[in-house]
């Protein structure tokens, strides 16, 4: 190897010079290792190199917003506001967060949101995106199910948003007024378990039908199945060693 820097003084020509820290002996000597390279964000803990273990995420609270919201936000709310009489009872909270509208809706009127979302002319919400789950463990409605409508007349988007505990995860299906939800809320339930009521055929999409739990639930056990490789058995996450 040459160092670029180090020239004769005749005609500029490179020198070859021996990397500093480099053993003939040994060309990949591993430095030794420090507390702090081991693991992932630094946990000193089980071995877990998911980067679950150890990890602790404080939760923000949710705050209702303050209008105005700015953007088209006020617009949406006051036309579903007047399209929608029961518009006080059903939405829990308005959040505008990161440039983005996110209207909290009680579990049992997604429904009924979602049609005049959809079917009111000054709204215009046509197309539901995706629906998903996220898992909030240690709140006391840990499972939220999100949906992102998207209005192609109006050029907007705005993000519903339920929650319900773990003990009772019953929400209503929106297949009928948003038929793309069908295989949506199917992954839902399968991963979060998330139970929607009025679905046509709400089965597991995903895992196999016989298959016990919710893999995307946070208290689901991180585990795995051993797999042997050329010889060689791999041991799930949550027992192998901390790389460094």
């Amino acid at each position: 190897m040459t160092a670029p820097n180090d020239r004769n003084n005749d005609g500029g020509v490179p020198v070859p010079t021996t990397p500093a820290g480099a053993s003939s002996t040994a060309p990949a000597e591993y430095p030794p290792a420090s507390p702090a390279g081991r693991g992932m964000f630094g946990n000193q803990g089980t071995g877990d190199v998911s980067g679950y273990g150890g990890l602790v995420r404080q939760r923000q609270p949710i705050e209702e917003a303050a209008r105005p919201y700015g953007s088209y936000f006020d617009e949406v709310r006051d036309a579903l506001e007047e399209a929608y009489p029961d518009f006080g009872d059903a939405i829990e909270k308005v959040v505008v967060d990161r440039g983005e509208l996110t209207l909290h809706v009680r579990p049992e009127r997604i429904a009924e949101v979602c049609q005049v979302m959809r079917d009111d002319l000054a709204l215009r919400f046509e197309l539901l995106s995706s629906v998903s789950g996220v898992d909030y463990l240690g709140a006391e409605r840990r499972l939220h199910v999100v949906y992102q409508l998207t209005s192609m007349t109006y050029r907007r988007s705005v993000r519903l948003e339920v929650a319900v505990s773990a003990e009772e995860p019953h929400v209503p299906s929106v297949t009928a007024v948003y038929p793309t939800a069908d295989w949506q809320e199917r992954e839902t339930y399968d991963m979060f378990g998330v139970v929607f009521d009025g679905h046509p055929a709400l089965t597991r999409i995903l895992m196999p039908d016989d298959w016990e739990g919710h893999p995307q639930r946070k208290d689901y056990p991180l585990g795995g199945v051993p797999v042997e490789y050329k010889g060689a058995e791999i041991p799930p996450p949550d027992k192998r060693r901390s790389y460094q």
